[in-house]
């Protein structure tokens, strides 16, 4: 909305300031981090008033129980003043014309109302009735809420849920996936060329193939951030150093001075996504406020389905697509243990690890919740220096 000030600038020159990425990308990291402060307390009180609290004991991973008992009764669902602080701010700061920008706010809202209904899901069924009359009651709502989103009752009931169904949650994600890989293939303006890591002058085109690469990068992003909410503040706190090296690429990859002379891909418009990026941040110290070991309320799947779906799209939109390995690199990791601990169980019946993902298996392993996320943090800040020295490097 500031942005369009700059217009009259002719008339008012100080307007002229809301024409500078910089300017406008440190005010949108300011409003989502006073947004986050203001909002934080007003939904964690209300959330401790309706019990929207996180059900720590787990049927599924019962030996995660001895170190999550202390977590039973803590609010979740705190996405809501995440993504909403960010939808905010970028609604304020950001040039709305900017169709990179409207992108990942369809991107942003899409993943957030999936997030929203997995998490409303959770917390439905492992509510506790007070009384009979109750527990009717709470289960005819529930029969009715869940037949509104297409699921059986009698699967649900057999065992306690935790969430959507996979596959449901999967194909809304791919559909979101193909849109946006589809944008880019027929957009004349954006190439569906790989810019390879290291050498400057190898780029691959996948033509028809990169729309299931784009949907490919949504899936893993928007998992790969869920997976790693398992420990206080470890996915905010990795979410906050991959937007602020995402907003870095996204500045320079929509600057034509420093594209040309980094050899990297030049994609007018991009840099507004900086914008965006720095929305990400100021929320992601805001959350982390309230979010930091002991935590005071989760992200849910509202905010991390949401924020990985985010920079997964900003990486597709600067093409940083096979960088986005680098750089979220912990993402990554935390992804991998999960699909090989499954693969190797079905296949050779034994585990990998302890448990998956790789930060229970460190838990298991006698690392302190603590330890694990400064290191965690550690080794994310280290691959965002990788990743900015690769820039020089080609």
């Amino acid at each position: 909305m500031f942005y369009f000030l700059s217009g009259f600038r002719e008339v008012f020159p100080f307007f002229n300031i809301f024409r500078y990425i910089t300017f406008r990308a440190g005010m949108a990291a300011v409003t989502t981090f006073v947004l986050c402060m203001i909002l934080g307390p007003i939904f964690i009180n209300k959330f401790k008033e309706k019990r929207i609290q996180e059900k720590a004991r787990r049927e599924d991973c019962p030996g995660l129980d001895q170190f999550h008992e202390v977590k039973e009764g803590t609010p979740t669902m705190g996405g809501v003043f995440i993504i909403g602080s960010v939808l905010i701010a970028v609604l304020l700061w950001a040039d709305l014309s900017n169709r990179y920008i409207l992108l990942t706010l369809f991107a942003c809202v899409w993943l957030a109302i999936l997030g929203l209904v997995d998490d409303l899901i959770k917390l439905f069924h492992s509510k506790e009735p007070k009384s009979p009359d109750q527990e009717r009651r709470h289960r005819d709502r529930f029969i009715r809420r869940i037949q509104q989103f297409g699921q059986r009752y009698d699967s649900l009931t057999r065992k306690r849920r935790r969430g959507l169904q996979a596959k449901t949650k999967f194909l809304w994600q791919l559909f979101l996936g193909c849109l946006i890989g589809s944008f880019v293939y027929f957009h004349p303006g954006i190439s569906t060329k790989l810019d390879v890591p290291f050498l400057k002058s190898l780029t691959v085109d996948l033509g028809i193939f990169y729309i299931p690469l784009v949907a490919l990068i949504i899936i893993g992003t928007s998992n790969a951030v869920n997976l790693t909410d398992g420990l206080d503040g470890l996915a905010i706190g990795c979410v906050l150093i991959v937007s602020l090296t995402l907003g870095i690429l996204s500045y320079i990859t929509g600057h034509l001075k420093f594209s040309e002379y980094l050899f990297i891909p030049f994609v007018p418009g991009a840099g507004e996504l900086t914008v965006f990026c720095a929305a990400l941040l100021g929320a992601s110290l805001g959350f982390l406020w309230f979010n930091c070991y002991p935590a005071s309320i989760f992200m849910g799947d509202i905010g991390s389905l949401a924020l990985g779906g985010s920079l997964g799209a900003i990486a597709v939109f600067v093409k940083k697509e096979l960088l986005l390995v680098l750089f979220g690199g912990v993402f990554v990791v935390e992804a991998i243990s999960v699909i090989l601990q499954v693969f190797c169980f079905k296949i050779f019946k034994r585990r990998i690890f302890k448990i998956a993902p790789l930060h229970h298996h460190f838990q298991m392993s006698g690392w302190k919740e603590s330890k694990i996320i400064v290191r965690f943090w550690i080794a994310a800040i280290i691959l965002a220096l990788l990743t900015l020295t690769t820039l020089k490097i080609r």
